[in-house]
């Protein structure tokens, strides 16, 4: 496993091309678009103000960049450079922007959610959709791309429409039967769709493509509601996260409850695997004292290191109580996941921040339990197989997967927080955000290092500590992969992998940006947009 260098971000935004070839990042008002494996720079682009939203095309041949305070979106081109395009909304103002699955038209939506403007960047010419609706997760696509779902609000009452992506033009209208619409999602297969009331009333909602009432589910009333909602890769499973701290599973044949899984702060079933994150105190090296290197001197060993302990039931969680005086409580499961391979279900519950619960969806059970030193920001599965990535806002980032799971120190100068983490496409890298910083972490398949990997095997293994040129890096530190019938590991160590150097004399030249009075493709005006 090896680590790059560390290179400057601005507000998290750090994303994968979807073919994977490329790393776009941000820093203020400037778009980086590196090579996904070496990092060296392919493109450098300039805005007109400060970037806070991109976006990959799905064939990843254009990128946006949404500057929300300006009302502007910029595109830019991958295989041409000097073509750029400019959208400007005017005094409607931007809140939100993004690709449609064609990768040729952008929707964006205006201030106080007033409407969708639809942007052809091939014919130029501009759509409206009226009436969307502000809420958590108001539009979404069907996987194919043929179908867009909309959520709208009109007369005080709660609709869907249902566009042909083609041609923008309307399949289906009709009306939800809840209070306040909180979400749409299309199911993977595209056939279901699942609309879910607010916090407010329990109640979720499944329609066929055509508009029919498929199914209603509620749970129970006169309490808070739904959190939180996935699909599994499948289409076979739904999965229901509410404020009572249960996730509850319904299938896709009856859309009726088949199992309902509770998150109790006390684990008592031996055969449930608790991991529990321990400090350590590290050892001192002579030699690293004498001589250390380069990057290590506020490294690793200014930061508590940490290893997995495998716990004895019972393990009582640590539990955060509420503020009751304050809105949106911090209960109920505010995150969960299924792994790409269906088998899996990570859930994190608010109650109980430092854990994260892994379920197997085959056999309907908590299978096990990881709980950190801090609370859980985000975790995040392997596109390609069941091995879960989590960061808790600290130092190092902490893998699991059915054969264990590794807590790894990030190597570097500083203190690098692990604020969010982002996935390759081939799952072969992993990107790890701080606040002003990223680095990318590359997960070599080599013999041995079993865990790490999401597979079964020898734990024991350690990395080669030195790269080619024979310079000694900083150490790895995985700290002790476990598993709860292999016990502790060796530790293992990898080298730094350095960025290389662009080819000297080489230019990399902004694109130059439109006045910003005008909105152009290819220097042709866009029409603009009224109020």
């Amino acid at each position: 496993m090896n680590f790059s260098e560390v290179f400057k971000l601005s507000s998290l935004l750090c994303k994968f091309s979807p073919d994977g070839k490329y790393l776009a990042s941000c820093v203020q008002y400037r778009l980086v678009v590196r090579d996904a494996n070496t990092l060296q720079i392919c493109q450098l682009y300039t805005c007109l103000d400060q970037i806070q939203h991109i976006e990959w095309s799905a064939d990843s041949l254009f990128i946006l960049c949404a500057l929300y305070k300006r009302g502007l979106v910029q595109v830019w081109s991958l295989e041409q450079p000097e073509w750029h395009c400019k959208i400007d909304e005017g005094s409607a103002g931007l809140v939100a922007s993004c690709w449609s699955p064609d990768g040729r038209h952008i929707l964006n939506t205006t201030e106080f959610h007033l409407r969708i403007t639809v942007w052809s960047l091939c014919t130029k010419s501009v759509s409206y959709i009226k009436y969307p609706k502000a809420c958590q997760q108001g539009i979404t696509f069907t996987r194919d791309g043929r179908y867009l779902a909309l959520a709208e609000r009109r007369d005080c009452k709660d609709y869907v429409s249902i566009l042909v992506c083609s041609d923008w033009q309307l399949l289906r209208h009709f009306d939800t039967d809840t209070q306040d619409l909180a979400g749409i999602e299309w199911a993977p297969n595209g056939c279901v769709l699942a609309a879910w009331d607010s916090c407010l009333e329990y109640k979720i909602l499944l329609y066929s493509l055509d508009g029919r009432l498929l199914s209603t589910f509620c749970a129970y009333e006169w309490s808070l509601g739904i959190k939180s909602v996935a699909w599994s890769p499948s289409s076979q499973f739904l999965a229901v996260g509410s404020y009572d701290g249960k996730v509850r599973i319904l299938n896709h044949v009856t859309w009726k409850m088949i199992t309902e899984f509770g998150h109790p702060t006390t684990i008592n079933n031996p055969k449930i695997v608790v991991y529990k994150e321990a400090e350590k105190s590290p050892p001192l090296v002579l030699g690293r004292l004498a001589f250390p290197p380069p990057r290590a001197a506020a490294g690793p060993l200014s930061s508590t290191e940490s290893e997995y302990e495998v716990a004895s039931v019972p393990v009582s969680l640590q539990t955060l109580k509420p503020a009751a005086d304050r809105a949106n409580p911090r209960i109920g499961i505010g995150a969960l996941a299924f792994s790409p391979d269906n088998c899996f279900l990570a859930t994190r519950s608010d109650s109980v921040p430092t854990a994260v619960w892994i379920w197997d969806i085959q056999k309907l059970r908590l299978l096990a339990v990881l709980e950190q030193l801090s609370a859980v920001r985000c975790f995040q599965w392997d596109p390609r197989q069941a091995r879960l990535a989590i960061c808790t806002g600290g130092g190092k980032v902490y893998l699991w997967s059915p054969a264990g799971c590794v807590s790894v120190q990030v190597p570097g100068e500083g203190d690098f927080q692990v604020l969010s983490v982002c996935w390759h496409p081939s799952g072969d890298s992993l990107a790890l955000l701080s606040k002003d910083h990223f680095c990318l972490c590359f997960l070599e398949t080599e013999q041995g290092v079993g865990t790490a990997f999401g597979q079964r095997g020898d734990h024991t293994s350690k990395a080669k500590a030195q790269d080619p040129g024979g310079v000694v890096r900083q150490p790895f530190d995985v700290d002790r992969t476990l598993h709860p019938n292999h016990g502790h590991a060796d530790h293992s160590y990898a080298r730094v992998r350095n960025n290389e150097e662009e080819p000297a004399g080489q230019q990399l030249n902004p694109q130059q940006t439109l006045p910003a009075d005008r909105s152009a493709v290819d220097g042709n005006d866009f029409p603009r947009a009224g109020v």
